[in-house]
């Protein structure tokens, strides 16, 4: 298949519980919540999304015929060294992850995070999967490392996620323009909820992409 990503960078994760790795960020185009034109976004099932996933015309962005093209891509912006994590992101990455890519990059020597919806099925072989709800969409995806609760949501009740199978449960403050009133939101779901995990978004608090 051809891959279609709009943006492939190095810098450091900046959520969740592998903030302050040194990672590639291969974010795909395309997302089944949203077409992220901004006059559907007020109908859109996920209606606060604050990443630009549309084209391919980001940093390191492209079309790529292969995995094995798209994993030599990843690979060159990673330079020399060991220790290689790529998260996985978009938009939905699971509209194009597939075990073709899986396989080429962990050829090339990389551990494998992927960040999605939870909407559609992981592909096998990911190495560390977060999965970020949204109210109102059907989450097929009910295990894996880690669950990222953007909050506050209506229609969303963190009790029935802690049922769900993932070994760490994070709630990170909506980005919003209300956004103390999010972070004093999702420090109180902490403090009520020993089991929720405080996470920030630390790369745009130092600047980062």
């Amino acid at each position: 298949m051809t891959y279609a990503v709009k943006e492939t960078f190095l810098t450091l994760q900046g959520e969740g519980m592998q903030s302050g790795s040194r990672a590639v960020f291969l974010r795909f185009a395309g997302c089944n919540l949203w077409s992220g034109r901004e006059a559907d976004q007020a109908t859109a099932p996920c209606n606060f999304c604050d990443t630009d996933f549309v084209g391919t015309d980001g940093p390191g962005g492209g079309k790529f015929a292969t995995s094995t093209e798209l994993a030599a891509h990843v690979a060159a912006i990673w330079g020399e060294g060991e220790e290689k994590l790529v998260v996985v992101t978009g938009g939905e990455p699971m509209l194009q992850l597939d075990a073709a890519l899986v396989d080429a990059l962990h050829g090339q020597g990389f551990r494998i995070a992927a960040e999605s919806n939870g909407t559609l099925a992981a592909v096998a072989g990911i190495d560390w999967l977060c999965v970020s709800p949204k109210a109102g969409t059907n989450v097929v995806q009910r295990s894996g490392d880690e669950l990222k609760l953007v909050w506050p949501q209506a229609g969303i009740d963190p009790a029935e996620l802690e049922r769900w199978d993932f070994a760490h449960f994070l709630v990170q403050p909506m980005d919003c323009d209300e956004r103390e009133a999010a972070v004093e939101a999702a420090i109180a779901l902490a403090m009520a909820r020993p089991r929720w995990r405080l996470s920030l978004q630390a790369h745009k608090l130092v600047g980062l992409p």
